[in-house]
């Protein structure tokens, strides 16, 4: 359903079991980027009006899974740690050439968001079927339908906005990509790295 070329390490689950405060922390971190990121879609494509509509709607809901997962970090007895670079981000965020027209600029930012959605909804399916914490496993069971919703939103929407046919060879280009960012990751206490 993903369309995801190289599936996660299954040992990565091991790392998460051995990390979970820093997986936490990274998984909130990750929650917070993506509520900005949907303000960015807002600022930076005010003129699309049904794409404004759900990034206000995902705005609520990413905010809101932040909470979340601040507050099992709280009644863990943890604090929220720093944030860290995502590697896989700044190694995704490679592949598209910069420029181009707002269109192209548009497109390209949802098929980035897509594919972290995607890859995100991966993880959660891994963590709610193998973490021995069964009440954190049920946790990550229900983001894990929230992030497929918010996947098939943007690659809808990229589709919507530019050329099918092209947006299509892009996303495949772009899944194959990560796959080869993938090979050497899996390995770290994050949520995509």
């Amino acid at each position: 359903m993903l369309g995801l070329k190289l599936p996660t390490d299954p040992r990565w689950v091991n790392i998460v079991e051995k990390n979970i405060e820093d997986i936490l922390t990274d998984h909130a971190f990750c929650e917070q980027k993506a509520t900005s990121t949907a303000i960015s879609l807002i600022v930076s494509f005010p003129e699309y009006t049904d794409l404004v509509q759900e990034m206000v709607a995902l705005v609520k809901e990413e905010i809101s899974h932040f909470k979340m997962v601040h507050d099992i970090i709280l009644e863990k007895g943890w604090i929220l740690g720093r944030d860290r670079k995502d590697e896989y981000v700044i190694a995704l965020l490679k592949f598209f050439p910069k420029g181009g027209s707002r269109t192209t600029q548009l497109v390209h930012r949802l098929l980035y968001a897509a594919l972290i959605e995607a890859r995100s909804c991966e993880r959660f399916r891994l963590l709610s079927e193998e973490l021995v914490d069964k009440k954190l496993a049920l946790f990550y069971k229900n983001l894990m339908v929230s992030e497929a919703n918010h996947y098939t939103m943007f690659l809808g929407f990229a589709r919507q906005y530019g050329d099918r046919k092209e947006v299509d060879e892009k996303w495949q280009g772009l899944l194959d990509y990560e796959a080869e960012i993938m090979k050497d990751l899996s390995k770290s206490e994050s949520i995509h790295g």
